[in-house]
């Protein structure tokens, strides 16, 4: 068994060709709709990545006080110097 993530990876793609052509089978020929989107949804990520998902952050106000004591300590040694 494989231990390191370059031989796992090496022999994924070996069988890649026959899973690609396995989800174009599923995505085309499967009486169920939820199959054939997963199987199409699958292709097109691999084939032109997952889209962007948004991401959002939340900070608080504690950052802007820090930012404001460290500019605050700047200008002190500017005026020092």
């Amino acid at each position: 068994m494989p231990n390191h993530p370059t031989e796992i990876k090496s022999l994924a793609r070996q069988h890649a060709t026959r899973a690609i052509q396995r989800l174009a089978g599923i995505m085309d020929s499967s009486p169920d709709d939820a199959a054939a989107t997963r199987a199409a949804i699958t292709l097109l990520d691999r084939g032109y990545g997952k889209p962007n998902q948004p991401t959002e952050t939340k900070i608080d106000g504690k950052v802007e006080i820090v930012l404001r004591d460290i500019a605050a300590e700047v200008l002190k040694r500017k005026k020092q110097a």
